[in-house]
Formats: structure tokens, C-alpha cells, sequence
């Protein structure tokens, strides 16, 4: 089941060019894909293009792929491990997701970080503290690692 499921969802992805998310299977291995999403226009990490690995566990879609970030990010939700810290990834999971809405969802938290649920106290702190400080962060690492 998994496997049709992921071909469809590929196949979906080829034609969604709006997303501003791609996301495809590595060579021939069905779970285990490259996604980008770019830096959402507006927040601090426009003009980015971000990478992260996906990986599918043989039971998807009734448990959750693990993304996580290989381009560094500066946010309170992803820490320097590239992990990602959303509802959708955990208690939100829901097998009518797909990688496409994941990658979007993340897409989102960019935009809004969450700094109620971090995984990054520090930089959460500084979110709610000073958001001009925070931003000017996250662009210079935007500009460094993701440019």
C-alpha cells in the first residue's frame, strides 16, 4: 500500500509547481527522498532554498515520515540536527497527509514559528524578546547557508 500511495504522491508533487515545495525518491528507493522548500516571501529566510532528507517507514501513511533539515536553519521549531518540531509529525499525524501538505506545513512554520512548543528554547526566547534581533539572525543564516 505504501508504495502506491508514494507513486501517486510523486506523481501529484511533478505537477504542483506552486508549492514552492519539490520533493522526490532518491535514485530507486521509494522511501528515502530530497525535498526543497524556498524560503517563504515576507519572512526572514526569503530567497532561501532549504534542503531536507525524507524518510518513510515501510508502515506509511498510518505513521509519519521523519524530515528533517540537512540546510541550517536559524528558528525555535528545528534545532542544529535539521530535526523539526510540528504538530503534523506527531500527535497531528494523519494518514490523509502526504508529503506534499508535510512539506507545505513546514513551509508555514517559517513564516510562523511556534515558540510555544520549541525545540530551541533559546532561540524562542529571542523570538518573543526580540523579534528584530531574531530576524536579522535568521536572514544572515538564510544569506550563509541557504543562498
Amino acid at each position: 500500500m505504501a508504495s502506491r500511495k508514494l507513486l501517486k504522491e510523486m506523481k501529484d508533487m511533478e505537477q504542483d509547481i506552486h508549492s514552492g515545495c519539490t520533493a522526490a525518491p532518491i535514485g530507486d528507493d521509494l522511501y528515502h527522498w530530497s525535498a526543497t522548500i524556498l524560503g517563504p516571501e515576507g519572512s526572514p529566510y526569503e530567497g532561501g532554498v532549504f534542503f531536507l532528507t525524507v524518510h518513510i517507514p515501510v508502515d506509511y501513511p498510518f505513521k509519519p515520515p521523519t524530515l528533517k533539515f540537512t540546510t541550517k536553519v536559524y528558528h525555535p521549531n528545528i534545532n542544529a540536527q535539521g530535526a523539526i518540531c510540528v504538530d503534523v509529525l506527531k500527535a497531528m499525524w494523519s494518514p490523509a497527509l502526504t508529503i506534499s501538505k508535510l512539506l507545505i506545513s513546514i513551509r508555514s512554520l517559517l513564516s510562523d514559528p511556534n515558540p510555544q512548543d520549541p525545540l530551541v528554547p533559546e532561540i524562542a526566547q529571542l523570538f518573543v524578546q526580540d523579534r528584530k534581533r531574531y530576524e536579522a539572525t535568521a536572514r544572515e543564516w538564510t544569506r550563509k547557508y541557504a543562498m
